[in-house]
């Protein structure tokens, strides 16, 4: 691919994004994204045969979004491990919250099971953050580290899909998710000894 197709290419995955941050990922077709990239209804094919190829170029742009934002976190917090997992948690509800379309493109299933992109793969460098810091502060008696986060890191998807349809705040009466989020800590990891 030379370097005009390379810019298209980039221009038609950054049209994607645009979209899917302004309307979510049911607005996002490869016609739509032609006419709004100023190129032949076509083009697009040239680069994504299938709207899932597509659609994972987006989602992988999510996810490189969402690992630098953590990293940025990681950069700037104190060094003590649940103050660290406190932080990447939160930096994982704020995303969800403000990126709701890409948040539920980047883990749809559909998408992660396709294969394309190797979007998994895109995921796992994260999830090896979060169980390494899980490691740091779990107890002898708790399942192993990377059960652990895994279990963490479905309570706290779970927790940005319930608050962004509004089930949490009505069945909770909590007013942020800063309550949800340090209970869920104190679940998965016993209290904050500090």
């Amino acid at each position: 691919m030379d370097g005009d197709e390379k810019g298209l290419r980039a221009r038609l995955v950054a049209v994607g994004v645009d979209l899917v941050l302004s309307e979510g990922q049911s607005a996002v077709s490869l016609r739509e994204i032609a006419r709004r990239a100023g190129v032949s209804h076509g083009a697009p094919r040239r680069y994504f045969p299938t709207h899932v190829d597509l659609l994972s170029a987006i989602a992988r742009e999510g996810f490189a979004d969402l690992t630098a934002r953590v990293e940025e976190t990681m950069r700037d917090v104190d060094p003590d491990p649940r103050t660290r997992l406190t932080a990447l948690a939160r930096t994982y509800l704020d995303f969800a919250a403000a990126h709701r379309g890409m948040f539920e493109l980047m883990f749809r299933h559909d998408l992660l099971d396709s294969g394309r992109l190797r979007l998994r793969e895109t995921s796992l460098p994260l999830f090896d953050m979060l169980a390494d810091l899980v490691a740091q502060v779990r107890r002898p008696t708790d399942a192993p580290a990377p059960v652990l986060a895994g279990a963490l890191w479905a309570n706290l998807h779970g927790i940005a899909q319930l608050w962004a349809w509004g089930s949490l705040p009505l069945a909770t009466g909590a007013t942020e998710d800063d309550t949800l989020l340090r209970a869920t800590l104190d679940a998965h990891l016993g209290p904050n000894p500090t």
